[in-house]
C-alpha cells in the first residue's frame, strides 16, 4: 500500500439555498489535493485540483443547479438511487465524460458503458471498474453478478475504491494499494456490518467510509473494525 501523510479537514461545502451544507474531506496529493464531498447515499463528488468527478449524482440528495459542472460522472448501475439521468444532462458541459455501466449507458446520450475488469484514463485519470454483486441467496436478483461497477481510481499517490452495491465478493480480496475505500452497508441489497469488516480486512484500505447505510448504524462497522488500527473508519453523513 502506498504510504503517505493524509490530514482530514472538515470542510463545510456552500450552502446549496436552504440544503444543509456537505461534510468534505480533503486529501493532501504530491501535486495539488482531493476534495471529497459527501453528497448523501451513494453520492459523492470528487474535486482533483479544480477538475470535478460526480460519482452517482441524484437529484434527491442535493440541489445540481448549485453545483459545479462536471468533468467525469462515474455511474455504477442504472437503480434510481445511483442513476438520475435528468440530472446527469444537467451537470453535463461541453467535454464532459460519462462513464457508466452497460444498462446505465444505454439511458445516457454519448456515455461510455465499462464492464467489470475494463479500464481507461480520462485526464491522466486512471479508472478500473470493478465488480459488485450480492452473492447471499435471496438478494442476488438485487445485483447479479457481472452487470454493476465498482471503481478504483488512481491519482497517481492516492488509490480510491467506490464500491457501489455489492456484498463482500472474493474479488476484493485482490484489490492492492487502496488508501480510500467507500463500502455500502444497508441490508438487504448490501452488506451487513459484519460484511463491510470482513470486506474492509480482505484488502485493508488506510481510510473506511461507510456509504449507502440507510437505517444500519454505521457504528457498529466502527466496533467491528476497533481491533485493527491501521484501517481508519470514517463516519459522515452518507445514509
Amino acid at each position: 500500500m502506498k504510504t503517505g501523510t493524509f490530514i482530514l479537514f472538515l470542510l463545510a461545502a456552500s450552502s446549496l439555498g436552504a440544503e444543509a451544507p456537505k461534510q468534505a474531506d480533503l486529501f493532501p496529493l504530491k501535486s495539488g489535493s482531493l476534495r471529497i464531498t459527501f453528497i448523501g447515499h451513494g453520492t459523492l463528488m470528487l474535486d482533483w485540483n479544480g477538475w470535478i468527478i460526480h460519482v452517482d449524482p441524484v437529484g434527491q440528495y442535493a440541489d445540481y443547479r448549485a453545483q459545479p459542472k462536471a468533468d467525469l460522472v462515474l455511474i455504477t448501475h442504472e437503480h434510481s438511487d445511483h442513476l438520475d439521468p435528468r440530472v446527469v444532462a444537467q451537470i453535463s458541459k461541453q467535454g464532459t465524460v460519462i462513464v457508466a455501466n452497460e444498462a446505465a449507458a444505454r439511458k445516457l446520450k454519448g456515455a461510455r458503458a465499462l464492464g467489470n475488469g475494463e479500464q481507461l484514463k480520462v485526464h491522466g485519470l486512471a479508472i478500473e471498474a470493478v465488480p459488485a454483486y450480492n452473492t447471499t441467496p435471496g438478494r442476488t436478483q438485487y445485483h447479479p453478478k457481472g452487470r454493476d461497477n465498482g471503481y478504483v481510481l488512481d491519482f497517481a499517490d492516492l488509490r480510491v475504491y467506490i464500491a457501489g452495491d455489492t456484498e463482500d465478493i472474493p474479488e476484493m480480496s485482490g484489490l492492492t494499494g487502496i488508501d480510500v475505500a467507500f463500502l455500502p452497508m444497508n441490508q438487504p441489497y448490501t452488506m451487513t456490518p459484519e460484511q463491510a469488516a470482513a470486506a474492509a480486512l480482505s484488502f485493508r484500505p488506510r481510510i473506511l467510509y461507510p456509504y449507502h447505510y440507510g437505517d444500519t448504524d454505521p457504528q457498529k462497522l466502527v466496533e467491528a473494525l476497533k481491533d485493527s488500527p491501521a484501517i481508519e473508519v470514517r463516519v459522515r453523513d452518507l445514509r
